[in-house]
C-alpha cells in the first residue's frame, strides 16, 4: 500500500470539500436519496444543469462525477481537483484508468464521503470500495468489495458503544464496521477471507486516519484462533447460495456454505472468542423449514435457539430479533437481482429454478432476516438473558441511538436479574423520558376500553397496559417503593396484594428490561 499517495489523496479530498453535505447543496438531497439507491439520474441531471451554466464544475462535483456517477472525466479536470496526487498518482492507486477510446479518465473504484452519528457525536470519512451495478451497467464480478448499504449502516447504528479493549470485525469487506469499532476500541482485527476486501479496508483506514486496526487474511475465526476480544461484531456473507455450478458465488455475500450453516457457525463459536462479559453482535438470516408442527414449519427463530444452546462450549446470554420474513422465491428473486441479474433479461429463469431447487430440497419455505446478540456471562456467572423475538417496528437505514438502546437495555436486565422479588419490591423505580401513555375510551364512558404504554426512542415498543400495571408505572416517580405502590393500588382496587404482586412483578421486570422502567437509584 502506498502510504504517500493516500495521505496526498487525504489533502486533495479536504481542499476539494468532497463531503456529503457539500454533494447534497450541488445536487440536492433527494438525488442524494436516489443515488443510495443506486439511481444516478436525478444527481446527473443536476451536474448537467451546472454545466450548462458555463461555470468551471467545483472540485466536489468533478470528484463526485467521476467517482460517485462514473462519467469519463477530461485529464485536466481531474488534474485541477486532484493536484497533489495527480492523474499518475491516481492511475498507480488503481483509481482511474483511461477511459477506451477517449482522452477523459474514468474510475475504477467507487470513492465517496460518508457522514454519520453516533454516541460520541457527528463524524465524516471517505470510503472507497467496488463500482457498483449502476456504474458498471453490468452484473458483478464474483470478488466484488461492496461499499456501504443499508445493513452497514443497520450494524453500526446498533453496535453496543461504550469502550473496548478489543474488538474482532468478522468479514470485514470495505472495513466500515471496523473503523466505527475503532472510534471506542484501543485495538481492532479485522478479518476477510478477500485479499482484495483487505486491500481496499486497509486504504480506508489510512486514508481516514485510523491507525488502530490490525488486517488479517482467512476465513471466519481461522485468523484468530486462541483469541478472545470484549467485542466481535461481523455482517458477515450469510446469503443462502444454491451450491451448484453456474450460480455465482459473491464473496461479499456468500460464504460458501450451505443454506445458513454461516450464520450457524459464527453464533456456535463466537463464546470461544469472547472474554467474561464480552459481546458479539452479527446480522444474519435463519431457515424456517417443513415440520410436525400446526403451521407445517420449525421455527427459524428456534433453529437459532438451538445454535446458541447446542455445544460444550461457553454458554451465552442471548438476544436475538427478527425484524422481517421473506417467502423462498420472494428471497430468491431478491439475492439475484442483488447481483444485478434483472427478471426478463436471459440469466434470470436459471438462476431462479437453481434457488428453488436449493429450496425445495430442505424443505426451506421462510427466510427470517435479524440481529443476533450474544453475551459471555462474567467468569462466576451464568446465562440470564434468553430472548428470541419478532420485532415489527422497522430500525431503517440509520438507526442512531439503537446501540446506546441495547446497552441501556441489557442493564435494565442486569439489574432487575441481581435482585429476587424480595429486593425488587425494596426499590424505587421511575418511569424512562420517553414513555407516554395512551388511552382509548368508548364514547360518553369515563373508564377507557383501551391502555397503551409507548416508547419514544429504541425500538418504539408499545405494551398493552391493564389497570394495575397502568397505576403502578404511572406511580414510578421516585418515591415509593415497588412494594409500597403495589400494595397502594391493591388496597384501592379491592384485591389481593399477594395476586397482584405476582400479576405484576414479571411485567416490571419487563419493562425494566426495555428501559420503560429504571431504577431511581443515580
Amino acid at each position: 500500500m502506498d502510504h504517500e499517495s493516500i495521505d496526498l489523496l487525504r489533502e486533495d479530498l479536504t481542499a476539494a470539500r468532497y463531503r456529503v453535505d457539500v454533494l447534497d447543496a450541488i445536487w440536492g438531497e433527494q438525488a442524494g436519496s436516489a443515488l443510495f439507491r443506486g439511481r444516478r439520474l436525478p444527481a446527473e441531471r443536476a451536474l448537467e444543469r451546472l454545466r450548462a451554466s458555463g461555470d468551471p464544475l467545483p472540485p466536489a462535483a468533478t470528484l463526485a462525477a467521476l467517482f460517485v456517477l462514473g462519467d469519463t472525466v477530461p485529464a485536466e479536470e481531474v488534474a485541477a481537483a486532484l493536484p497533489r496526487l495527480g492523474v499518475a498518482g491516481a492511475s498507480a492507486l488503481g483509481l482511474l484508468g483511461r477511459a477506451s477510446g477517449e482522452s477523459g479518465w474514468s474510475a475504477l473504484l467507487d470513492l465517496r464521503p460518508y457522514s454519520f452519528v453516533d454516541a460520541l457525536g457527528a463524524g465524516s470519512w471517505w470510503v472507497v470500495s467496488d463500482l457498483g451495478e449502476a456504474v458498471l451497467g453490468r452484473a458483478l464480478d464474483e470478488d466484488h468489495v461492496l461499499g456501504i448499504g443499508g445493513a452497514s449502516n443497520t450494524l453500526s447504528g446498533l453496535m453496543i458503544p461504550t469502550p473496548a479493549d478489543s474488538v474482532l470485525d468478522l468479514g470485514t469487506g470495505c472495513g466500515i464496521q471496523a473503523m466505527h469499532a475503532a472510534r471506542h476500541a484501543r485495538r481492532v482485527v479485522a478479518t476477510d477471507i478477500s485479499r482484495r476486501a483487505l486491500s481496499l479496508a486497509a486504504m480506508n483506514a489510512r486514508l481516514n486516519c485510523i491507525d488502530s486496526i490490525e488486517f488479517r487474511h482467512g476465513s471466519l475465526f481461522e485468523p484468530v484462533r486462541g483469541e478472545r476480544f470484549d467485542r466481535i461484531v461481523s455482517n458477515p456473507p450469510f446469503v443462502i447460495t444454491p451450491r451448484v455450478e453456474g450460480v455465482p458465488q459473491y464473496e461479499y455475500r456468500d460464504g460458501g456454505m450451505v443454506g445458513d450453516a454461516l450464520v450457524e457457525q459464527v453464533v456456535r463459536q463466537a463464546g470461544e472468542h469472547l472474554t467474561p462479559g464480552g459481546i458479539a453482535q452479527l446480522l444474519g438470516n435463519w431457515e424456517y423449514r417443513a415440520g410436525p408442527d400446526a403451521s407445517g414449519m420449525l421455527d427459524g427463530l428456534e433453529r437459532v435457539r438451538r445454535w446458541v444452546s447446542g455445544d460444550a462450549g461457553p454458554q451465552l446470554d442471548a438476544w436475538v430479533i427478527e425484524r422481517e420474513r421473506q417467502d423462498a422465491p420472494t428471497y430468491a428473486e431478491t439475492w439475484i437481482r442483488d447481483g444485478g441479474t434483472r427478471p426478463g433479461t436471459p440469466g434470470f429463469d436459471p438462476l431462479y429454478g437453481a434457488w428453488l431447487d436449493d429450496f425445495e430440497e430442505r424443505g426451506v419455505r421462510e427466510v427470517g432476516f435479524g440481529y443476533v446478540l450474544l453475551r459471555r456471562p462474567a467468569l462466576t456467572g451464568a446465562p440470564t438473558l434468553a430472548r428470541y423475538e419478532r420485532v415489527d417496528s422497522a430500525v431503517g437505514s440509520n438507526p442512531i441511538g439503537l446501540g446506546d438502546h441495547l446497552a441501556a437495555c441489557l442493564a435494565g436486565h442486569d439489574w432487575a436479574a441481581r435482585r429476587d422479588d424480595a429486593a425488587l419490591l425494596r426499590e424505587t423505580l421511575v418511569y424512562a423520558s420517553d414513555v407516554t401513555e395512551e388511552r382509548h375510551y368508548w364514547p360518553g364512558h369515563d373508564d377507557p376500553v383501551v391502555m397503551t404504554l409507548r416508547q419514544g426512542g429504541g425500538f418504539a415498543r408499545s405494551v398493552p397496559l391493564d389497570t394495575g400495571l397502568a397505576a403502578f408505572v404511572g406511580a414510578c416517580d421516585g418515591d415509593l417503593s415497588v412494594g409500597a405502590i403495589i400494595g397502594a393500588i391493591a388496597s384501592l382496587l379491592g384485591v389481593s396484594e399477594e395476586a397482584l404482586r405476582a400479576d405484576l412483578l414479571p411485567a416490571i421486570r419487563a419493562l425494566l428490561a426495555d428501559v420503560f422502567l429504571r431504577s431511581a437509584a443515580p
